[in-house]
């Protein structure tokens, strides 16, 4: 019975009145045995240069579309994302998560076991609130600074991307913050203890040989035994050398606030959240974030960006290799011409044409 004649039940997914649109040669159509995007692939390799899509004024052609690896396999995968958890390692979430009013019990709790003293009196007001800001906003600094036992500054930084000057960056952040805790006129004992924490996820150059977490203070060189001032401190925690650490020892509620930042679905973070309150309100809190679409788009434009970050540092790396092969190969080209080595030989070594060698 074709679809004109077949009876109506009032049931869509039944009746499905679409095919009267279709000729029979399409509705009697096998679907293709591969995903969507393979699919899309298939039918559209000779239109790369026609537009795939139009939003919002952005156009896509075919060849954007696949060479950009836009994944579009399957419709749940926007739904998978919609209820995954923002990663607490964004440095963005990380901020909001620890630096908003609201956020004091939690962001105490971690920072009495990375300073290993008891902190009695938070206040986080001085953070700038990024959701309270349009997504056009630059987003500047996304650190947490806390004020702690009423005269002493907390910085807390949570870098993603090594930018090869962690520890320099580190201290100019110490010096600015301890600078400003003092007004033109006023006299330096109104300096007040200033405290920086860098929690990295990568291995710090030239620390490679420390533990993950290393404090530093100024002490006299000779003796080893006298601190120059407690006003300086900075702490630098590298989370790659906690993978695979289990948490005990000294360091075991270190261990589990830094495994809660790695991974805070896995079910040891999950263990640890029974005994923790202050972890299990963090991760309500991110549960709560992870729900509110504003903060997942601000979130994805920061990946995003890290992403660009990441892939122009990798391309100017393989450029500056490419660059510094051809320039030793040309230089051993030219002392072999002039050793006399035929020009045959030095192509094959340097790989080099001809033209490139004669006129060296």
């Amino acid at each position: 019975m074709d679809n004109e004649n077949r009876i109506k039940t009032g049931y869509p997914h039944i009746d499905k009145p679409w095919l009267q649109f279709y000729d029979e040669t399409a509705i009697q159509e096998q679907d293709p045995k591969t995903n969507l995007t393979e699919y899309l692939k298939m039918k559209n390799k000779d239109r790369k240069n026609l537009i795939a899509s139009s939003y919002y004024g952005k156009k896509t052609s075919y060849d954007e579309l696949f060479n950009n690896k836009i994944d579009l396999a399957d419709a749940s995968d926007d739904e998978e994302r919609k209820n995954s958890i923002l990663s607490p390692k964004l440095d963005v979430v990380f901020q909001i998560l620890f630096g908003e009013v609201g956020s004091e019990d939690i962001t105490k709790d971690l920072l009495n076991t990375i300073l290993d003293e008891q902190i009695n009196e938070i206040d986080l007001n001085q953070n700038i609130v990024l959701r309270r800001r349009t997504l056009e906003d630059k987003m500047g600094v996304v650190d947490v600074l806390a004020k702690i036992n009423n005269n002493e500054y907390c910085n807390i930084e949570m870098q993603i991307v090594d930018h090869k000057n962690s520890k320099k960056r580190t201290l100019y952040y110490w010096a600015k913050k301890y600078t400003q805790g003092i007004q033109k006129g006023n006299d330096y004992k109104d300096l007040k203890r200033t405290i920086c924490v860098l929690i990295a996820d990568f291995e710090v150059e030239d620390l490679e040989e420390l533990g993950f977490h290393s404090k530093w203070k100024i002490i006299d060189e000779n003796e080893r035994k006298k601190v120059l001032t407690d006003d300086f401190e900075i702490h630098i925690i590298e989370l790659p050398k906690i993978r695979e650490r289990k948490a005990n020892g000294k360091d075991k509620k270190l261990l589990e606030w830094l495994s809660f930042l790695e991974n805070p679905e896995s079910k040891e973070v999950t263990g640890y959240m029974e005994k923790n309150e202050n972890m299990k309100q963090a991760r309500e809190r991110l549960n709560t974030l992870s729900a509110d679409e504003e903060m997942r788009i601000l979130a994805e434009l920061r990946e995003k960006a890290i992403l660009d970050e990441r892939s122009l540092k990798e391309g100017y790396y393989n450029d500056g290799i490419k660059v510094g092969i051809e320039q030793t190969n040309k230089e051993n080209a030219k002392k072999m011409k002039e050793e006399g080595i035929n020009i045959e030989t030095i192509i094959k070594i340097t790989n080099l044409t001809k033209e490139e060698i004669e006129k060296l």
